[in-house]
């Protein structure tokens, strides 16, 4: 990104060729660094002096272009690793995009790299963009305007329509990415530059593969508490490509803080209100309009994505009234009338400002002769520069409203051509505003209960089934499998002939109570769609003729699938028919071969697939994700309607007991790799609580590896950073990972501090308020474990519902590196106990076990506790020369 020498592999003369432009484009900007030609068959290129090769370039070469046809590169990038050469872009196609023999050809690039530092940007990309020091190792024609907007791209012939359009829509640029089919480089690294980079402020991909999901992911949360992340996915349906699920990937992005839109127009729309205006605080959107039909045009669209026209209330309504002409009506959209002068557009704009059901303004003008735009343009300058709230317009036409929508454009007030565009920008912002809250949150603990999960019975239940030669587990198994993770079942019984059904049904309906009757399978996955259940029995003569015809339907088909009839059928189970009113729930969880494990939570019963009415989650989840993953589907809204509960008897139902429910269904996909899928469904929700009718479960089988096994795309809870420990007082802590529901405890243990303590943890005064401050926390509480790792210390105290925090050590990486850098803090009356000092051997632990190869800490010269501490577990204590110098540096190789 900021090389001093570049080489140019493939550099040339020739009109219109790759070389001869990526050449030319470093040779006319001054970049700040030299550029050398590379070609054997030249003396020199635009009369510069050529070389045969990298390794005879007469200076460390830092970044090479390689502009030849795709079968030459691999040995070139192999003579780049030789050279030394740190980074190497790779312009030409053909590789897995092309199918078998590209595929091969990639696979030399890779060897060619090896396990070197060398680090390689496409193959099939434009290359890179730096506007502010005029690096363009790109092959497009125009160097773009610099600005704040870091663009990520796979497309390198979109990227450069993109760049062409730039320079005519005066937008800038901090960085241009071109991935390519990213062979090395990809989405994480590319998003983790861009959010350390001080000189971008919004990020914006247009993606169309994902290259590794959880690098994604990782990189994504993380940046995206600083800085807006607005996405563009277009499908690639290339042979032999993954096509991704929109369905999932929406619920990724979701899970991350990301903003997807429809459009690349909508990407720099989102940028452009975003770097202007304050993000709102809900879907809530006032229009002002001095025509009616544009304003019925935004109202339809706002609710394409989301936004809803502001209920404005009455003291609102009251003070339009009096400023609009009598034949008006103060209801949203506000009709100004065609005569709106500018005193008119500002004092409404004031009315809806100031009015709390509305969370943003959008101001339409068209161009009327009683109109003046620049004055209300004008007007509209000041009110914007105080609002807590987003402003956006549409000045509607062309030379007329030109000079106004100059003038807002720099007032800071984002325009648009068409009304319809604007009200979906604003649908847009409040959804990225909704899912970034969802990283804000402090989600509720779930309810703890003893025993819960019971790991051991699960891995037990897996094992029996493979130790049977099975890969599914029949439904007295699945149940089982669920009641590990807290689940209440109706659990069946097993009936293998039609006497013994009957007298299982006999001992229900002496209770009072009707049958359900179900074929006891271990192969037939969807046994209500094979006609293989029968509800709702009452006698036993119908049991036996649901025995007779279950057997009949399994015997037929086994014969059809060739399989030993004598040995497949294994009866019936039997259970009393649930006769609560109810709503019937459907939770599963499925595979996708790009993000792992995915949860679906929806309505439930036969007619599930018919009504489409689900969500979908990534695990982890916490009560906060399972609330707001469920609060996406008809059927969830219908468990919270006062009237509708009433009316089923729902009762006193409980829906924090449902979110419990998901996240331990959640972490039970997590948790167990060798689960491929599980349907609950239906999931009644009854008055007496949520319980479990029918359950399947499919396993991986055990020839596949534990380490080729999917695994979630974000990280479940390190369990295994999990242990107790007991202070030389006698009194045992736990030590653990932090959890996101921790920050209520933080801010007790904060509130504890002595402000000693404080002054030499951070090397100086920091207030109680900025460290407890809620954005703060929840960054420091809800963590990526793959970036970064804080371990908390807790002890039980009597009467306190939760336990205290004493004590929290954090390791956070430094970006771009293998280095660690550990910060650790202690409850004054817990020092002197060994605490401080266990927490960074387990830190140090941590480090190990996650790749890192240094860990290093700046300490205050006056905090001997933790030198002493560093000191313990290994760390060198490195002293500055100068006396001045109030720290000192702990440095640990491992």
């Amino acid at each position: 990104m900021r090389p001093r020498h570049v080489a140019v592999i493939g550099a040339t003369d020739a009109p219109q060729s790759v070389g001869r432009q990526a050449f030319w484009n470093l040779l006319i900007h001054p970049f700040g660094g030299t550029v050398y030609p590379v070609n054997p068959n030249r003396a020199s290129v635009l009369g510069v002096k050529a070389y045969p090769t990298v390794a005879d370039v007469p200076a460390p070469v830092d970044l090479a272009l390689i502009c030849t046809p795709a079968p030459t590169t691999p040995d070139l990038v192999r003579q780049c690793v030789e050279a030394g050469v740190t980074g190497v872009i790779v312009f030409a196609a053909g590789f897995s995009e092309a199918g078998p023999d590209g595929r091969r050809l990639e696979q030399e690039l890779r060897a060619a790299l090896g396990d070197s530092p060398t680090r390689l940007l496409g193959p099939n990309g434009l290359g890179l963009v730096r506007p502010r020091t005029q690096l363009n190792a790109t092959f497009a024609r125009h160097l773009p305007l610099e600005g704040s907007v870091g663009f990520v791209s796979q497309s390198g012939a979109l990227l450069t329509a993109v760049l062409d359009w730039s320079r005519r829509e005066n937008v800038g640029f901090s960085t241009v990415l071109s991935l390519g089919t990213m062979l090395d480089i990809g989405w994480g690294e590319a998003i983790t530059f861009l959010g350390d980079d001080p000189r971008t402020r919004s990020i914006l991909l247009y993606l169309e593969t994902i290259d590794d999901a959880r690098a994604l992911l990782s990189a994504a949360r993380e940046v995206a508490l600083q800085k807006p992340i607005i996405v563009v996915k277009a499908s690639r349906r290339g042979e032999g490509e993954v096509v991704l699920d929109d369905a999932v990937l929406d619920a990724a992005f979701r899970r991350t803080g990301v903003l997807r839109v429809p459009t690349i127009a909508g990407l720099f729309h989102a940028a452009e209100v975003l770097a202007k205006q304050a993000r709102p605080l809900g879907p809530h959107l006032a229009i002002l309009t001095n025509a009616g039909g544009p304003g019925l045009l935004a109202a339809d669209a706002l609710g394409e994505d989301g936004g809803v026209l502001a209920p404005l209330s009455d003291t609102t309504r009251a003070r339009l009234a009096e400023i609009l002409p009598s034949e008006s009506s103060a209801a949203n959209p506000v009709d100004l009338q065609h005569d709106a002068t500018p005193a008119r557009y500002a004092d409404a704009l004031d009315a809806a400002l100031a009015d709390e059901t509305t969370d943003g303004v959008l101001a339409i003008l068209t161009p009327q002769a009683l109109t003046d735009p620049e004055a209300v343009a004008a007007r509209f300058g000041a009110q914007a520069s105080h609002a807590s709230k987003p402003l956006i317009a549409s000045f509607m036409g062309a030379d007329d409203v030109a000079g106004a929508t100059a003038l807002l454009n720099g007032l800071g007030i984002p325009t648009f051509a068409y009304p319809d565009t604007a009200a979906r920008v604003f649908g847009y912002l409040w959804r990225y505003s909704y899912n970034l809250r969802a990283l804000y949150e402090t989600p509720a603990l779930p309810a703890d209960e003893d025993g819960l999960p019971d790991r051991d019975r699960a891995a037990s239940l897996i094992q029996g089934a493979f130790d049977a030669g099975r890969t599914t587990l029949d439904e007295i198994e699945s149940k089982a499998l669920l009641t590990c993770y807290g689940f209440a079942t109706a659990v069946p019984q097993v009936a293998r002939t039609a006497g013994e059904a009957v007298a299982l049904a006999r001992g229900h309906f002496e209770a009072g109570n009707r049958v359900v009757v179900k074929l006891h399978t271990r192969t037939v996955t969807n046994r209500r769609a094979a006609g293989h259940v029968f509800l709702n029995l009452r006698t036993a003569a119908g049991v036996r003729e649901a025995f007779a015809q279950i057997q009949g339907l399994h015997t037929s088909d086994a014969l059809e699938a060739g399989d030993d009839v004598s040995t497949s059928f294994g009866g019936v189970t039997v259970q009393p028919m649930i006769r609560q009113r109810g709503l019937e729930l459907r939770l599963g969880a499925t595979l996708d071969p790009v993000f792992g494990p995915v949860i679906r939570f929806g309505a439930g019963g036969s007619f599930a697939d018919v009504m489409q009415d689900s969500a979908l989650g990534l695990p982890p989840l916490n009560t906060t994700l399972a609330r707001r993953m469920m609060e996406q589907t008809r059927v969830y809204a219908a468990l919270r309607d006062a009237h509708l509960r009433a009316d089923i008897a729902l009762g006193e139902i409980e829906l924090g007991t449902l979110e419990d429910l998901v996240v331990r269904f959640a972490q039970l996909a997590a948790e167990q790799p060798r689960v491929r899928e599980i349907d609950l469904n239906p999931l009644l929700a009854s008055a007496a609580g949520f319980t479990v009718l029918d359950a399947r479960v499919t396993l991986h089988p055990p020839t596949i590896k534990d380490e080729a096994l999917p695994h979630p795309a974000i990280r479940p809870y390190p369990r295994r950073y999990v242990g107790t420990y007991v202070l030389k007082s006698g009194d045992p802590v736990t030590i653990r990972p932090i959890r996101p529901e921790d920050e209520p405890e933080v801010v007790a243990f904060h509130e504890d501090l002595d402000e000693q303590s404080v002054y030499l943890r951070y090397a100086g005064t920091v207030k109680l308020s900025e460290r407890i401050a809620h954005d703060r926390l929840a960054r420091k509480c809800f963590i990526d474990y793959d970036r970064e790792m804080a371990l908390v210390a807790e002890r039980d105290v009597p009467g306190r519902e939760r336990p205290e925090i004493v004590g929290i050590g954090r390791l956070t990486r430094i970006p771009r590196t293998t280095e660690r850098e550990y910060g650790m803090l202690v409850k004054d009356e817990f020092q002197g106990h060994g605490l401080g000092t266990e927490l960074l051997r387990r830190l140090v632990q941590v480090g190990r076990d996650e790749g890192a190869e240094r860990i290093t800490a700046d300490i205050l010269r006056t905090n001997r506790g933790m030198q002493r501490a560093s000191e313990k577990v290994g760390f060198t204590i490195v002293r500055p020369e100068e006396f001045d110098d109030p720290m000192v540096r702990a440095v640990l190789e491992l």
